[in-house]
């Protein structure tokens, strides 16, 4: 206990960590629904830490109650910026998975090719080749021919 008032509960510190441990495995997960949801749960639950680190009491404005009974504002104030900047995190996510489901007809994350590369290297347990640069674009493996693209752009191809 504190003296500005009763600690939290044991039932608002399981509801943290199990909001937080949810939000975190749902964030591991490939379909972008899920990382969404990952998200809004990990804000709550991070949101919730932050008000269960402050002093209770009284509202934190002057003359109401004298100043060793107010309740802390700060932790209101970061709750606040936090569930404004959840929300704007969460907007994106759902635009992007959106953009993902209208684009190929579902919103799971795709591998990417280096990544495939890197593990295919961890695997036989090799280390890629450094890129030093300044082989120039004939001598250099990682450098992409604009050349093809350019001639498909010109015949109006959209391919």
């Amino acid at each position: 206990m504190r003296q500005g008032g009763a600690g939290p509960t044991l039932v608002l510190v399981v509801a943290v960590g199990v909001l937080v441990a949810t939000g975190v495995t749902l964030l591991l997960e490939r379909s972008l629904t899920r990382i969404l949801l990952g998200v809004i749960l990990l804000g709550n639950g991070v949101n919730l830490l932050i008000l269960l680190g402050g002093r209770s009491g009284a509202a934190p404005l002057v003359g109401l109650a004298p100043a060793g009974q107010t309740s802390d504002a700060l932790p209101q104030a970061m709750v606040l910026t936090a569930v404004v900047i959840t929300f704007g995190l969460t907007a994106f996510v759902l635009a992007v998975a959106y953009r993902s489901w209208y684009l190929s007809g579902d919103d799971e994350v795709q591998d990417d090719l280096e990544d495939r590369q890197i593990v295919r290297l961890a695997e036989r347990n090799e280390v890629p080749t450094a890129d030093l640069g300044g082989e120039g674009p004939d001598n250099d493996p990682e450098q992409v021919d604009p050349a093809p693209a350019l001639r498909r752009l010109r015949r109006g191809d959209r391919r």
